[in-house]
Order: structure tokens, then sequence, then C-alpha cells
């Protein structure tokens, strides 16, 4: 087996190098991707917490007013029993 000339391993090295950069440049791409993606989740979370948050604003009132109108309902009942 022979050694290899300086220029061989030169090239050789510049090769290697090459190819990390590549490699690193991909892994940077798909890291810059997730990241993308993970903000859009974030955003989409908390759009989808407003919109539950509104929600449950805009409905606490109904039981409340369901009450009141078994509560007349009853009333309104018990005075026509009462007064024939």
């Amino acid at each position: 087996m022979t050694d290899p000339s300086p220029s061989d391993v030169a090239l050789e090295l510049e090769r290697l190098r090459g190819v990390v950069e590549a490699g690193f440049a991909r892994i940077d791409g798909s890291l810059a991707l997730l990241v993308q993606r993970s903000d859009q989740t974030d955003r989409q979370l908390a759009d989808h917490e407003q919109r539950l948050d509104a929600l449950e604003r805009s409905r606490w009132p109904l039981p409340s007013i369901l009450a009141l109108v078994a509560v007349a309902g009853l009333a309104l009942t018990l005075w026509q029993l009462a007064n024939p």
C-alpha cells in the first residue's frame, strides 16, 4: 500500500468539508422549518384559546336566565293556583 500524496489528502479533506457544509445547510433548513411550524402552532393555539374564552364568556348567562325563567314560571303557576 502506498502513502497518499499530500494533494490527495487535501482533495479528500476538501470533499469532506463540502459534504459537512452541505449536511449543516440541510440541517439548518430543517430546523428553520421546524421553528416556523412551531410559531404557526403557537399562533393557532393562542387563537383557539381566545375563541374558546369568547364562547365561554357569551355562554355564562344562559344558566342564570334559565333559572330566572323557571322561578318566574313557578311563581306564575302558584299565583294562578291561589287565585281561581
